[in-house]
């Protein structure tokens, strides 16, 4: 990666679609395979081989990526940024969960002094689950997030590493993509959650620079949600919503069938079993499952 460019995503967080490459995209998969973080290639497997319904007659492949280290995929972009920061460096981040965990998962292993803003509203347990890695929580209202950070950085001289809008990553992200073109070299419909935007950019950019033109890449999110990225707006087919309720069932039906996944990463999922994606019949799709970060308490919320 070229340091104009790592600079651009590390300073500002700006960027436009056309700062990245397949290049680019090849090298952050390899830093993402060989990171010390132990990222793992999560398995895809056949719908037609679980217990879960399917409407309509085509092929399936889910991607649990609810099974990867820290238990979502946004261990993939840390991996990629903190592999291009100085080791030992002062972070600042907001986060209300799984960015918080992989963050903090790097900032011990790296021996980085790290800090996690969160919203007050975020469960408690979340704040102690980062604390564990050694990582400092201060929980302030939604509305200060972003005055606390910039108090860090100003004021302690630390670093603000985003967790969605930022070039390295999205490169991280996109290693994902291409670990679905390695298992389905010829997707014609992938499905994944939007929610920050940073996985969709990621995985889109991946799979269209790698030549794939006829593949559909829908973007999914709760009813409400918005899309930040040009990258999206680039290499996505169409943003489709899902309720709340269609994401309540989901997480029910995934446990019933034997995979933990969280509400925001079964998005979706909710949108393939919903009929929300057209012209699925006979075609080869990937359904992306981005997180698995749901406790048993949480659970008891969903439907039987």
């Amino acid at each position: 990666m070229s340091t104009e460019l790592h600079e651009k995503g590390r300073v500002d967080g700006k960027m436009s679609a056309d700062d990245v490459t397949l290049g680019l995209l090849r090298e952050a998969r390899e830093t993402v395979r060989s990171s010390p973080l132990g990222v793992i290639n999560t398995p895809m497997i056949p719908w037609c081989q679980t217990t879960l319904p399917l409407s309509v007659s085509c092929n399936v492949q889910i991607k649990l990526e609810n099974m990867q280290k820290t238990g979502s995929f946004k261990i993939r972009g840390v991996a990629n940024q903190f592999a291009r920061r100085p080791k030992g460096g002062r972070f600042v981040t907001m986060s209300a969960g799984n960015y918080g965990k992989s963050f903090a998962y790097a900032s011990k292993h790296y021996g980085s002094m790290g800090k996690v803003v969160m919203p007050e509203t975020a469960p408690e347990s979340r704040s102690v689950l980062i604390q564990s890695f050694g990582v400092e929580v201060e929980r302030v209202p939604t509305s200060c997030l972003m005055n606390v950070v910039n108090r860090c950085v100003h004021e302690d001289n630390m670093s603000f590493l985003h967790s969605y809008d930022d070039l390295d990553l999205i490169a991280g992200h996109a290693s994902l993509g291409m670990e679905v073109l390695e298992a389905m070299p010829e997707p014609d419909v992938v499905a994944v959650c939007c929610g920050g935007g940073g996985l969709l950019a990621g995985v889109a950019a991946a799979i269209k620079l790698s030549g794939r033109d006829k593949t559909r890449i829908y973007g999914v999110e709760p009813e409400g949600g918005r899309l930040p990225y040009e990258l999206c707006q680039r290499y996505a087919e169409e943003i489709v919503l899902v309720s709340d309720e269609e994401i309540k069932a989901a997480v029910s039906t995934l446990y019933g069938s034997g995979l933990v996944v969280e509400p925001s990463g079964s998005a979706a999922f909710a949108a393939i079993v919903n009929n929300k994606i057209p012209e699925l019949e006979g075609k080869n799709v990937v359904c992306i499952l981005s997180g698995g970060n749901v406790g048993k308490d949480e659970l008891g919320d969903f439907p039987d």
